[in-house]
């Protein structure tokens, strides 16, 4: 077994039986229910509360941190001149707002293989 084959064991432990790569609100209550115990009424709540606060927090401009995962970052990116790819016309792009994401050391090392992936996040 290599190191590859731990790594892929190691994740089926922690998602479980997840059949697609991306991980639903719907299958994270479920790992709450299955994991915690807590009713399924109660894991969706759960899953939906996190996600509200941190959309509104997010959309109040405010940054997040999530200890051991990483940092949601609001940044302003400036007005820029643009062009169509098809018909390769000058536009201006405006001004806006958007949402970065920054990896914690602690996830970057247990993604690369560092850290032993049971390790606790915080």
């Amino acid at each position: 077994m290599d190191a590859n084959d731990t790594k892929k064991d190691a994740a089926a432990v922690v998602i479980g039986s997840l059949e697609t790569p991306t991980l639903t609100k719907a299958e994270l209550a479920e790992l709450l229910f299955d994991k915690l115990g807590l009713n399924k009424r109660e894991s969706k709540d759960m899953v939906e509360a996190f996600f509200d606060i941190l959309h509104d927090s997010l959309v109040k401009g405010q940054d997040v941190k999530l200890s051991g995962f990483g940092n949601f970052n609001i940044r302003r990116k400036a007005p820029r001149p643009g062009r169509n790819p098809r018909t390769g016309e000058s536009i201006p792009i405006k001004a806006r707002n958007v949402v970065t994401f920054h990896a914690s050391h602690k996830l970057k090392g247990a993604v690369q293989g560092d850290t032993p992936a049971g390790e606790d996040f915080e």
